[in-house]
């Protein structure tokens, strides 16, 4: 593998970048606490491993060049991201945020599936994975070991990035958690998801 240093400065230019996965993670977070944070960001994780692996079974250019299969997880991505936005909106019309906490044990079930579906439905995830690692791999020498590498640096640095950010809502979590502060930040992060959703719906078939 080449330009390992490189690989790594391009990966944390892009998981800096905002995306479904930070606005579920601050949703999950703001309603549930840290640990549910934790939770959502675990089922992240988990997902991008798969991701990972798929990759260097070959799965992921399976559902790349399949126009049917990439419809498929195109579509249920984008209808659970919208799912998710419209479920966090509905939130606020109920004032359902309120209560989070009081119904902890209930929602901690499905902390972990949101993180890892947000993930592992999106198929601009496995593209990025085809795409992206085989740039840094030298030509003509097994994608093996160097797609395991960089698949698990990409998950650490994801992790590390999201811990920190989880500490740093900790931080100001007496203003995050303030009811009118709650309230928009359910409904940015409603309006976020549902766009993200519709984005990736729209996004072209690759033949």
């Amino acid at each position: 593998m080449e330009n390992y240093f490189l690989f790594i400065i391009m990966s944390i230019m892009l998981i800096l970048l905002p995306g479904p996965d930070t606005a579920i993670i601050t949703r999950n977070t703001l309603s549930g606490g840290s640990p549910n944070g934790m939770k959502t960001l675990y089922g992240t994780i988990c997902a991008l491993i798969i991701h990972t692996l798929a990759a260097v079974a070959g799965l992921s250019a399976v559902i790349v060049k399949s126009a049917f299969l990439f419809s498929v997880f195109k579509y249920a991505g984008a209808l659970y991201l919208i799912y998710l936005g419209i479920k966090s909106l509905w939130a606020i019309k109920h004032n359902t945020f309120e209560n989070a906490l009081s119904h902890t044990k209930f929602k901690n079930k499905s902390y972990f599936k949101q993180g890892f579906l947000t993930n592992i439905l999106n198929p601009k995830v496995a593209v990025f994975f085809l795409t992206f690692l085989p740039q840094f791999v030298n030509k003509g020498s097994d994608p093996l070991m160097p797609f395991i590498l960089m698949g698990a640096t990409y998950a650490l640095l994801t992790s590390a990035w999201f811990m920190l950010y989880l500490f740093l809502i900790n931080q100001i979590s007496t203003f995050m958690k303030k009811p009118g502060t709650t309230k928009v930040i359910e409904g940015m992060t409603g309006l976020v998801l549902i766009v993200f959703g519709i984005r990736l719906a729209l996004e072209k078939t690759h033949e």
